[in-house]
């Protein structure tokens, strides 16, 4: 009787860790990643320009785009093309912009630390399909053309390891 009051009392205190072990949590990431909008071509000696007029309505659509995501992260590089087509996203998700430098991703601890999240990234027309490349671990998708500002990158990594990925063109 002794062992068998043992035994109930050790299922009944473990029975909360079994729970929440046997729980199935989503932990699905969903990365989106899009090139920033027209730049001011204007001056060819300018490496950080500012983005056109174009480019500003064209950030401010990306955010309607994405009206009904709730974004837990919003990454951009440093120039000021990317982080102007960032902000307004980040802004009507409440969030600052993270910086990142696309020759210094690691992709583990990038998706480590994004694990379970839902995340836009801005980045270049090399960048970009780089970094989504980096990420699916095969050679998919080619540098985005110049002209072009339009690529919609998804890519979701589920909890049982799959990768869904899809390229959209949001003009």
């Amino acid at each position: 009787m002794k062992h068998f009051t043992l035994l109930i009392l050790s299922l009944i205190l473990t029975a909360p860790t079994l729970a929440q072990n046997t729980e199935k949590k989503d932990t699905s990431t969903t990365f989106y990643f899009i090139r920033h909008a027209e730049k001011n071509r204007s001056d060819k000696e300018n490496k950080n320009p500012n983005l056109t007029q174009k480019g500003v309505l064209r950030a401010a659509k990306w955010s309607l785009v994405f009206q009904n995501i709730n974004f837990d992260a919003v990454y951009t590089t440093t120039y000021q093309r990317t982080r102007q087509t960032a902000l307004p996203t980040a802004e009507k998700n409440g969030l600052k912009l993270s910086y990142y430098n696309p020759s210094e991703i690691n992709r583990k601890n990038f998706l480590f630390s994004n694990t379970g999240k839902t995340v836009l990234v801005v980045g270049h027309s090399n960048t970009t399909p780089q970094l989504v490349n980096m990420l699916l671990e095969t050679e998919k998708y080619p540098n985005i053309d110049d002209n072009n500002n339009a690529n919609l990158y998804i890519l979701t990594f589920t909890p049982d390891g799959k990768i869904n990925d899809s390229l959209l063109v949001i003009d």
